[in-house]
């Protein structure tokens, strides 16, 4: 059925949001470390202990399984596109994934862990984003990020820096002359550092996306963080910040984001009020339904119907997803037992 042709009164129909920074395999993880941090090596260096528990036993969990329910946080909140921050996984993202995801982008971690940062940037394709985490602490090394970036000729109108905790005033104007980005997840930086973005940042020119980061250090969807963010910015702003902002920082095609849309349970006036007071009902990615609630699905074609499985996680409306929910659960299950969280939220059975 196209989808399209749904019965969307009660709802208001909406872009399909992007979620411009996660890195998806660690969406089953619990939030790791103990209090603030200095800067994120120091936090890495803190949680990096594979062979512990609880690290062991998420990392037994295979990879595609974990990028799945990557995937299934994000449909959960309106999400249609990710930039996933971290390798391109064709087997998995080309095989009937429910997001989609950035592929014509160039990234690197950071300064601190990429030795061939500026290799990467010079090799990069021209018309292709430049994603890394910069900035992301409160000492001096991270407020001196940005400039060691521009040094090393890796900071132009391509570079989105994730976070840009400590970026500061002239950091700031140096982003501004060369045409940079940020990409702000508050509740990530919040959590780690003790504090987020100044309103420098957020009261600068500078385009400015919204991302959730993992649940390694943010147990929180995108609806999630949208909440936190509107401490510091007007709904109004946030609503293009998951939206055209993200779009233009990833240049992402027009043509192909036109047929990604979502519809949100809700009788607001504005596109605004229903992203921040409704539920997420319909998720449509590249023209297929992706989740649906249980009302809609009644408009389907039973034979269309059978290929969604129910998914109700903490904290919001029980749905159905075009995924095989009960294989992930197993999957999952066998190596985390049966209470399950989805960055942070519980899964029910």
């Amino acid at each position: 059925m196209n989808p399209r042709a749904l019965d969307l009164s009660g709802h208001v129909r909406l872009p399909g949001l992007i979620n411009a920074h996660d890195h998806l395999e660690f969406n089953l993880f619990p939030k790791l470390g103990r209090g603030s941090y200095r800067n994120a090596a120091e936090w890495a260096r803190d949680i990096h202990h594979p062979d512990r528990s609880p690290i062991r036993e998420h990392l037994r969990v295979p990879k595609p399984v974990r990028l799945w329910w990557g995937a299934l946080k994000n449909l959960l909140s309106g999400v249609t596109t990710v930039c996933h921050h971290n390798p391109y996984e064709p087997e998995v993202f080309e095989s009937d994934f429910p997001v989609r995801i950035v592929r014509r982008m160039a990234w690197a971690h950071s300064l601190a862990f990429e030795a061939d940062l500026a290799d990467r940037f010079r090799h990069a394709p021209r018309s292709w984003p430049f994603v890394v985490h910069c900035g992301e602490g409160v000492d001096a090394s991270a407020r001196r990020e940005v400039q060691t970036l521009d040094a090393e000729g890796a900071l132009d109108s391509r570079t989105a820096i994730v976070h840009a905790v400590g970026l500061t005033p002239s950091g700031v104007d140096l982003m501004r002359r060369r045409g940079a980005s940020v990409i702000w997840c508050p509740t990530s930086n919040l959590g780690m550092l003790g504090r987020t973005v100044s309103r420098t940042v957020l009261r600068s020119d500078l385009p400015v996306a919204l991302a959730t980061d993992s649940a390694l250090s943010a147990p929180v969807d995108l609806l999630d963080e949208l909440a936190v963010a509107r401490r510091f910015v007007p709904a109004a702003r946030l609503f293009h910040m998951v939206t055209s902002v993200p779009a233009r920082i990833l240049r992402l095609s027009r043509r192909t984001l036109a047929d990604d849309w979502i519809a949100v349970r809700s009788n607001a006036q504005s596109r605004e009020e229903a992203l921040f007071d409704g539920s997420v009902a319909l998720v449509v990615v590249a023209g297929r339904i992706r989740l649906i609630s249980p009302e809609l699905a009644e408009q389907l074609p039973k034979s269309e119907r059978r290929r969604f499985q129910i998914l109700h996680v903490e904290n919001r409306q029980p749905v159905l997803v075009d995924a095989d929910v009960r294989r992930l659960r197993r999957a999952a299950a066998k190596h985390l037992g049966n209470d399950l969280r989805l960055a942070g939220k519980r899964i029910f059975a």
